[in-house]
């Protein structure tokens, strides 16, 4: 049956047309000022950090194997080559890679041969024993594979083995001790961040007794366990790499956040809500989320919530003097007028959901932030500027 378009589908129609024509013009924007900042003597890493931050990340694989490495400071023109069969001989490590590789089928793309799997999957061995040989302190854990292969997948594998030891004397280092003891430190960074911004669903998770271990596997994987679809995957890695080394623990909150109305619904008993944070919904808006993420970040800084996340009076971690990996030096210092910006945009933010909304809890009033996706800009640059204001403080005590 011939149907005649109606004049509202015509209307529509257009502003779809338009909507595709502002994207593909902002993602060609956004293309000219990554080539603009790599270009540039020196390159200006902080105008890479604000890219990977923002809507849509580096777009690219292509774009990702050049910014990636100016990410964590890696000189492209002086990589190791292919390490020889000796790797393999007597290592103590071998025998648990080799097991967790060959269970990693699913993170390699559908439809792939097998032959080109399999080939990948050896690189994926010899990078980690590569990066594990040249640097003795660091202990491979179950899920690091998961890590490993994503660089593997995206630069290579020469790049992916450089980025993968910077990233592991850096960010993944509490990771990597002999015990847990830093990782389980650094899960408690959870539970102050929930409370702060939902006094409600903190107090139910305390009543539940559910401790934060259901986030264990997204912490140490970078998600990239968890994930199903691999452009989340690499968006995320966009994200984490330009940000301190604690972000995934705010994108794990945020998560939690997300799904109140499922939390505050479930059975308030240890296993039903473990069972239900566990199972990590694969279609959550995440450019939302990373931008929430964000502007928690800038909100309550790791500085805020170290005394509640500390254990031990003593204690101190790898990301406790983290440092920016020697690129401060290059670049200026952040920009405080960016910085009052945002507060000042927070401050209406709060002002005005206090007189739109009523409050769930007498407790507290819902942040703005967690709503304050629109501006995404001003949060990703406050988030690099934060950042940058850790590295030239080498012996901050992150844990009092």
């Amino acid at each position: 049956m011939y149907l005649k378009k109606s004049h509202s589908d015509g209307v529509t129609s257009r502003l779809n047309g338009i909507g595709k024509q502002d994207h593909e013009s902002k993602r060609k924007r956004k293309m000219a000022e990554i080539s603009q900042a790599l270009t540039t003597t020196p390159v200006d890493v902080a105008a890479l950090r604000r890219m990977a931050i923002s809507e849509g990340g580096l777009l690219t694989d292509e774009i990702r194997c050049k910014v990636w490495p100016k990410l964590l400071n890696i000189q492209t023109d002086d990589l190791l080559d292919k390490p020889g069969a000796a790797l393999r001989e007597n290592n103590k490590d071998y025998q648990q890679v080799l097991l967790d590789v060959r269970r990693s089928l699913r993170r390699f793309p559908p439809g792939m041969p097998d032959e080109q799997r399999e080939g990948l999957q050896e690189e994926l061995i010899d990078i980690i024993l590569q990066v594990l040989l040249g640097n003795p302190q660091l202990h491979y854990y179950q899920g690091y594979h998961d890590i490993v292969v994503t660089f593997l997948l995206v630069v290579g594998e020469k790049l992916a083995t450089a980025l993968v030891e910077k990233l592991s004397t850096h960010h993944l280092r509490d990771f990597m001790d002999p015990t847990m003891d830093n990782t389980k430190h650094i899960l408690n960074y959870l539970m102050p961040i929930i409370e702060r911004v939902n006094p409600e669903v903190h107090d139910f998770m305390q009543r539940a007794e559910v401790g934060t271990i259901f986030a264990l596997s997204w912490l140490i994987t970078w998600f990239g366990h968890v994930l199903s679809d691999f452009r989340h995957v690499v968006r995320l890695y966009d994200f984490f790499l330009a940000c301190h080394p604690l972000m995934p623990i705010y994108f794990a909150a945020v998560i939690v956040l997300y799904r109140e109305p499922e939390v505050l619904e479930c059975e308030c008993d240890m296993a039903s809500v473990h069972h239900l944070l566990s199972q990590i919904p694969q279609d959550l808006p995440y450019e939302t989320l990373i931008s929430r993420a964000g502007d928690l970040f800038v909100q309550f800084p790791p500085s805020e919530l170290a005394r509640e996340a500390a254990q031990q009076q003593s204690q101190r971690t790898a990301v406790s003097t983290f440092k920016d990996f020697e690129l401060v030096s290059a670049q200026q210092r952040p920009d405080t007028v960016l910085r009052r910006r945002f507060k000042e945009q927070l401050a209406k933010e709060v002002e005005s959901k206090a007189v739109m909304a009523r409050p769930r809890s007498s407790r507290f009033v819902k942040l703005a932030v967690m709503g304050l996706t629109v501006a995404l800009g001003a949060a990703a640059l406050a988030v690099v500027n934060t950042a940058l204001q850790w590295a030239p403080k080498i012996d901050l005590q992150l844990f009092p």
